[in-house]
């Protein structure tokens, strides 16, 4: 039996690469699968996240993780939402666009309103590689849709206006540069 140590992997900020790269499908014979995961959990519960992408750790592959309890309290059915999902593929979004606030691990300190359809249907595989189609909805599609969003080289602030986006710049290059001090592990595109 193969032993290993969890690890806490540092989060890619903005202005990597990576992070506008789509990411590419795997499967079972990805090297070191069930370590990652581990680590990605790991890694998102060390920094208060509810998602984490793979992107987000420097891997431009179709994997994301999300643990949607602490919003047991505003949606019940959260409770024990915590899923892996792999080559996952949104084939619909649908219903009325909804704002909420939305912070992502990649730019600490930084939260602005998105809007995002309230209803997504979802094909992907599970850390088994069963396939599962199902239909998610509130808080639980506005979370998988911010870390698909990851796998398809998407960051939150791309679905912001120009505005907002102009407004918020020096925050941006701030974030670029290492210029944040966030609780947790972190890499970024031009500190070394």
């Amino acid at each position: 039996m193969l032993h290993y140590f969890k690890m806490i992997l540092p989060i890619v900020g903005y202005g990597s690469p990576v992070l506008k790269q789509k990411a590419g499908d795997i499967d079972a014979s990805y090297p070191g699968l069930t370590e990652l995961i581990d680590n990605m959990w790991e890694t998102m519960y060390n920094a208060a996240g509810v998602g984490l992408a793979a992107p987000q750790i420097g891997k431009p592959i179709r994997l994301f993780v999300i643990d949607a309890s602490p919003f047991e309290e505003e949606q019940k059915d959260l409770k024990d939402f915590k899923k892996v999902f792999i080559n996952a593929q949104i084939i619909e979004e649908k219903g009325e666009e909804w704002f909420f606030n939305e912070g992502c691990l990649s730019f600490p300190d930084l939260r602005e309103d998105v809007a995002r359809k309230p209803i997504i249907r979802i094909r992907y595989e599970d850390e088994n590689f069963q396939t599962h189609e199902t239909v998610f909805g509130g808080l639980a599609a506005r979370i998988i849709q911010h870390e698909y969003d990851h796998i398809e080289g998407i960051v939150f602030v791309d679905r912001i206006s120009p505005l907002k986006r102009r407004l918020i710049k020096s925050k941006l290059n701030n974030i670029v540069k290492g210029a944040v001090n966030p609780t947790y592990k972190m890499k970024f595109a031009q500190r070394k």
